[in-house]
This record gives C-alpha cells, sequence and structure tokens, in this order.
C-alpha cells in the first residue's frame, strides 16, 4: 500500500497574526479541518485521489471564508464568475471550466468534463450548457453573497482597479482553494477552485483553471496546487514547472518546489504559494509571502497551519 495523503490549502498572501483575531483563526482551522477530513476519509476508504481532490475541495468551496463557490468575490458588475480544474497524475486527463456563473461547487462541474468529454477547458454559458447534462447544482445570486466581499468591492467599484485575493491592501484576507492527493493505488491527483479577483473585467481568466499553471498532477512526479498571483503563475508555468524540476534535473519535490515557488516566482515578481505531493506520498507547501492558510494529512501526521514558521 502506497502512502497515501493529502494537502489543501486556502489562498497565500498577506496573512498576518497580528491581524487575525483568536475566532477568526479557529474559524479558518475549523474549516480547513473539514475539508482535510473529508479527503482522508475517501482515500481511507479506498476511494480514489480525484475522489479525495474533490470532496476536500468541495467543502471548502462550501464556506464563505475562502474565495471559491459560496465565498467568491464580486467581479466588476456585481456577479460572480468561477473557475476549476482538475487533474488525474495516471492518465494525464483533466478537466476545467472558467468563468461560469452561480455555480455551487465548480470543482464538480471541472470533474464532469475530465471525464465525460473530450475537451480540457470549457467556459462561460458553454460550460452552463454542458452542466445541463448532469446532476450540478447552480444558486442564485443571494447565495453568494457575503458581506465583507460586497465592502470590499465597494470600495474599488467603478474605478480601473481590482484587488488580488493576496495584497497587502487587504489585511481581510480571502483565498483560492486547492488539493493534491496520493491514494492507496499510487495514483496521484490535483484540483485548484477560485472566484479570481475583485472588480475584475473582461472576462478575466487567472491561472487556477489553466492545466500546468495552477494546476498539475503526473503518476512520475508530483500532484501540485498553485495559488497567489495568478499572472505571475501562468506566466512561469509553476505547477509545471515543479513536475519538469524532478523529471528532467532529479529534483525531490521539496528541492523543485522550492527552487520554482522561492527563486523563479520571486525572480519575476510573483508572490504565492504551492500545496504539493510525490508518488511516495512526500508532502511540502512552500509559499514566498506571509502566509498561506495549509493542511496536510497522511498516516504519519496531521498538519493545520496559517502563517509563516
Amino acid at each position: 500500500m502506497y502512502n497515501f495523503g493529502i494537502a489543501i490549502h486556502g489562498g497565500a498572501g498577506t496573512i498576518l497574526k497580528s491581524k487575525m483575531t483568536p475566532e477568526k483563526e479557529r474559524a479558518y482551522k475549523d474549516a480547513l479541518s473539514i475539508a482535510l477530513e473529508a479527503g482522508y476519509a475517501r482515500l481511507s476508504s479506498n476511494g480514489t485521489a480525484l475522489q479525495a481532490v474533490e470532496d476536500a475541495i468541495e467543502q471548502l468551496e462550501n464556506s464563505p471564508l475562502f474565495n471559491a463557490g459560496k465565498g467568491a468575490v464580486f467581479n466588476a458588475v456585481g456577479q460572480h464568475e468561477m473557475d476549476a480544474s482538475i487533474m488525474d497524475g495516471k492518465s494525464l486527463h483533466a478537466g476545467a471550466i472558467a468563468a461560469v456563473r452561480n455555480l455551487k461547487n465548480p470543482i464538480k462541474l471541472a470533474h464532469k468534463v475530465l471525464l465525460h468529454s473530450d475537451h480540457v477547458l470549457l467556459i462561460g454559458d458553454g460550460a452552463r450548457q454542458f452542466a445541463s447534462a448532469f446532476d450540478i447544482e447552480f444558486e442564485s445570486d443571494q447565495y453568494f453573497h457575503d458581506e465583507l466581499r460586497y465592502q470590499q468591492w465597494q470600495k474599488i467599484k467603478g474605478s480601473e482597479n481590482f484587488q488580488l485575493d493576496h495584497a497587502r491592501e487587504d489585511k481581510k484576507y480571502l483565498g483560492t482553494v486547492g488539493a493534491v492527493a496520493l491514494d492507496q493505488h499510487g495514483n496521484l491527483a490535483a484540483g485548484t477552485s477560485t472566484g479570481g479577483m475583485t472588480n475584475k473585467k473582461f472576462g478575466r481568466v487567472g491561472d487556477s483553471p489553466i492545466i500546468g499553471a495552477g494546476n498539475y498532477a503526473n503518476n512520475n512526479t508530483c500532484a501540485i496546487s498553485c495559488t497567489g498571483s495568478g499572472e505571475f503563475l501562468m506566466r512561469a508555468s509553476t505547477a509545471y514547472d515543479i513536475s519538469c524540476r524532478m523529471e528532467y534535473k532529479g529534483l525531490s519535490l521539496e528541492d523543485a518546489a522550492r527552487e520554482a515557488v522561492m527563486d523563479r516566482l520571486t525572480q519575476i515578481g510573483g508572490d504565492g504559494g504551492i500545496i504539493g505531493i510525490d508518488r511516495q506520498g512526500n508532502i511540502t507547501m512552500p509559499f514566498n509571502c506571509e502566509g498561506m492558510y495549509r493542511a496536510s494529512k497522511n498516516q504519519q501526521q496531521t498538519v493545520i497551519k496559517i502563517y509563516k514558521e
């Protein structure tokens, strides 16, 4: 049996203990714990890595604390546009959706694309039409309304500015979510889900639904989910970059992730972090900013953290 395990994230950025109340910190850790246990329970019952990733991300999408699903931020016209992706390390098949409104659990539709489509990425109205063939839940705009998110939008509404979730100006941080897993059969999977950035315009899509940028899985190397500066993660192809460093340079997961996140991403001006797991069950969760909501669990230990060590 493989050393199965799972890691999850709720975003990386300006997360300072000095700005966090004990009650809020507990709420974040509780939400991470619920998602972590959901994914690990699937792995423990001999479920697949893909199922575990979906289960964990679904729980994070159901929490208003994170910028995905229920907690998705407002775009420039006061709507919620969501992106998600999931990838199977065994087959290298992947499914992704982008700029889809009113999806309760975007990761579920991304998984349907992987399983039932010859395509990788579906967007907007086309993705909604595809969803109609399956038991995919949509919710009203009211379901996604959160006063904190609304007030964030009001501060920059009507301007040319947009608000990255991890930006220093916004201490009330919200985050993209993701999960990676290794199952008992040695298969890897990765998934990522997000509501994007506050006041985003022009149908902007970030790294989360882009295979190789915000998400990548390959049984020969690792499974990676990214969070942070989406434009920079796309330019650096960060998720795939880590896999390549392992495959072509022979690096360990930890060393490959450190080079990609702490060196290359930083050099081009990007900030953020990743969660990763390799085919031996090794887990790493590096980030080059103040904090990252993160958790992991395998047969040896459970970790739930927010700030820098």
